[in-house]
């Protein structure tokens, strides 16, 4: 059995992680785990990661329903960032896109919004103060 503890985390005990649709290859998102989290998701074959601004574990799409199933998990030649590979249910997106990487940088500088909306997020989280 690997051992977690091998995985370089930060300062604050965190390692970068990419999660990737397993059937298109699209990148969904990137949060951070620690080691807790990482054993959750080992455990649970549902995506849970640290949120660094609330300072507490997250299930990914505990209040949406967008869960993501965990297929394949890898890390890197340096052991410093994981690859989870995912069957997503829904969108990954908390502004309701499939993927968190849905704003494109043009040559100019304009912004362009790549694909659409799955759902609205002020009905799925209420709106923000």
């Amino acid at each position: 059995m690997f051992d977690l503890s091998k995985l370089k985390y930060n300062e604050a005990g965190l390692i970068p992680a990419i999660v990737q649709d397993c059937d298109g290859g699209a990148v969904l998102m990137m949060a951070y785990m620690n080691k807790e989290s990482l054993e959750k998701t080992l455990a649970t074959r549902e995506t849970w990661f640290w949120s660094r601004s609330r300072k507490t574990f997250w299930h990914k799409g505990e209040t949406s329903g967008n869960v993501q199933r965990v297929k394949e998990i890898l890390y890197d030649c340096d052991l410093d960032t994981l690859l989870l590979k995912v069957e997503q249910n829904g969108a990954a997106c908390h502004e309701g896109f499939y993927s968190c990487f849905h704003y494109r940088i043009e040559q100019d500088g304009k912004i362009t919004v790549v694909g659409e909306k799955q759902f609205d997020p002020e009905q799925v989280y209420g709106k923000k103060p």
